[in-house]
């Protein structure tokens, strides 16, 4: 199980408003190069979005499905792309001041992903998410710029 946190200098809010813009994915989340398709409702629970993910022309198609979703504090992600399985990709933002504590939990659920777990796939995915929540604490300080 793969936890980081990150304190993103702009109120919960702002954060929110990236988790809420699925278009906005492909900008923030490490590997996603496209997003396909997104439900007009997102973020709301069972909505899906599409996107190609990848590095270079090794590209699989993923799916992901809100399963909790509570505006401005919590969404829940089960995120899937065969042949790898699905994942839990969980995001908590805590407001800590005028900041947001913003904590990520991801784990693999069922497939390859997770009979593969080990220190190592943690490992990696410690790396990748690390990068992502310092692409989306850009994002939400980009959507308070002006212009």
């Amino acid at each position: 199980m793969a936890q980081r946190q990150r304190l993103i200098d702009c109120p919960p809010e702002q954060v929110w408003d990236v988790l809420a813009n699925a278009r906005s994915y492909a900008q923030w989340v490490v590997g996603t190069q496209d997003v396909l398709d997104a439900d007009e409702h997102w973020p709301e629970v069972g909505a899906r979005l599409r996107s190609r993910v990848g590095v270079g022309p090794a590209t699989l198609e993923d799916t992901c499905v809100v399963r909790i979703c509570e505006p401005g504090r919590r969404l829940e992600l089960e995120a899937a792309a065969a042949p790898l399985g699905t994942a839990r990709i969980a995001f908590s933002l805590v407001p800590w001041g005028g900041h947001t504590l913003l904590l990520l939990d991801e784990h693999p659920l069922r497939g390859l992903g997770a009979r593969l777990e080990s220190p190592l796939t943690e490992l990696v995915l410690h790396l990748r998410n690390r990068r992502l929540l310092t692409n989306l604490a850009r994002n939400a300080a980009h959507r308070s710029s002006p212009g």
